[in-house]
C-alpha cells in the first residue's frame, strides 16, 4: 500500500511523512515545490503538481489500493487577497479537492483521509462542540473546506475519513503565530482580546499526524472526527506559558473584545491585516471540541498540551529567525 499525501510540503504534510517513513510505509509527496535538501525526501518519492492540474494528478498513476491523504488547501497563512477571498479559498480547496475525487475515481483508489477545519462551525453556542453540530462558517476559509466536505461526502466509491481539527501547531508552525512570537520576542505588551480567561484549544502536528495514521489503520471510517488538545489551558495561562518559556518580559495586556474587534475589522478592509475575520471573531470565546467519538472510534489520545506545543512553535521560529539573521 502506498501513502499519497498532497500538499505533502506543507507543515502537517512533512510531519505526517515522518510518521509513515518510520513505519517503513512508501510515501509519494505531491506539491508545488519541494524541499530537497531534507533528508526525508531521500526515502519519500515526489512528485511535482498542483492539485488544480487534472494533468498533474495523473502524474501520480494512482493505484486502487492507494490511500490519499488529501492536505493541500489554502489557508491564512498563505498570502490572502483583500478582495475575491471566497473564489480565491475555492479556487484550491474546492476545485483542488474536486479534482482528487476525480483522480482517486478513475484509479479505483477508494482510501481517503481529509483535513478539515473547526472554522467550518462558525462561533457555535455550545462547548464542547460535537462534531454533528450545525456547519454555520464565519468567513470564506470556512466555506470553502465546508464545500469540500460535501465533495468528499458525495464522491462515489470513497471512503473517506474527515478531520475537522483545532489550529495545528508544533515545531514549524510559524504564519499568524509568527506576529505573536516576535512581540514577545522583543519583549513588547502582548493584547488580548478579551480578559483571556477563555479557553482556546489548539492541537499538536504530532497528535493530527497519529490520527491520520490511526483512521487509515481502521479502514478510513467517515467521522467526523473532531481534533482537540485536553485539558487546554486559559488564553492567559497559554500565552503566560510562551512569555515564560522564551523568558521575555512581554506583559499581557486584556483588551475590550468589542472595540478592538471593530479596530481589527478595519484595518482588514484597509489592507493592514493582524488577524482575520474567521480568526479574531472567535478569539475571546471558549471554543473546545469534543473528541470523545476520535478516541472511542479510532483509540486516539492526544499526547501533547498547548503550552507545550506553543513552545515547541516557538523555538522552531527563534531558529527560523536565526538562519534569517
Amino acid at each position: 500500500m502506498r501513502h499519497i499525501i498532497t500538499g505533502g510540503n506543507g507543515f502537517t504534510g512533512k510531519v505526517l511523512t515522518n510518521h509513515l517513513l518510520n513505519i517503513k510505509e512508501e510515501v509519494i509527496i505531491f506539491d508545488t515545490h519541494n524541499y530537497s535538501s531534507d533528508d526525508i525526501y531521500s526515502k519519500a518519492r515526489q512528485v511535482i503538481g498542483d492539485v488544480r492540474v487534472t494533468n498533474d494528478l495523473k502524474k501520480l498513476e494512482i493505484k486502487p489500493n492507494d490511500v490519499v491523504y488529501h492536505l493541500a488547501a489554502r489557508q491564512f497563512a498563505d498570502s490572502v487577497p483583500r478582495q475575491g477571498r471566497d473564489a480565491w479559498f475555492e479556487d484550491v480547496n474546492v476545485t483542488g479537492t474536486r479534482n482528487v475525487m476525480q483522480a482517486m475515481q478513475e484509479a479505483g483508489a477508494r482510501k481517503l483521509v481529509f483535513f478539515s477545519t473547526d472554522m467550518t462551525y462558525g462561533r457555535p453556542d455550545v462547548c464542547p462542540i460535537p462534531p454533528d453540530y450545525p456547519q454555520k462558517p464565519l468567513g470564506p476559509y470556512g466555506r470553502s473546506k465546508l464545500k469540500a466536505e460535501l465533495i468528499i461526502r458525495n464522491a462515489e466509491g470513497i471512503t473517506p475519513t474527515i478531520f475537522r481539527p483545532r489550529l495545528i501547531t508544533g515545531y514549524g508552525r510559524l504564519g499568524i503565530l509568527g506576529k505573536l512570537f516576535r512581540l514577545i520576542r522583543k519583549g513588547l505588551p502582548v493584547p488580548m482580546i478579551g480578559s483571556g480567561h477563555n479557553r482556546y484549544q489548539m492541537v499538536s502536528v504530532e497528535d493530527c499526524a497519529r490520527a491520520a495514521i490511526l483512521a487509515v489503520q481502521k479502514g478510513c471510517p467517515p467521522g467526523p472526527f473532531n481534533l482537540g488538545s485536553e485539558n487546554p489551558p486559559t488564553t492567559r495561562e497559554l500565552l503566560k506559558g510562551i512569555v515564560d518559556h522564551a523568558g521575555s518580559r512581554s506583559i499581557l495586556v486584556p483588551t475590550p473584545a468589542a472595540p478592538l474587534k471593530l479596530l481589527l475589522g478595519l484595518l482588514d478592509r484597509s489592507g493592514l491585516t493582524l488577524l482575520y475575520p474567521e480568526q479574531f471573531g472567535i478569539a475571546d470565546a471558549d471554543i473546545l471540541l469534543d473528541t470523545n467519538s476520535t478516541r472511542r472510534e479510532l483509540g486516539w489520545t492526544p499526547a501533547i498540551d498547548d503550552i507545550d506545543m506553543m513552545n515547541a512553535a516557538y523555538d522552531a521560529f527563534l531558529a527560523t529567525e536565526k538562519l534569517n539573521s
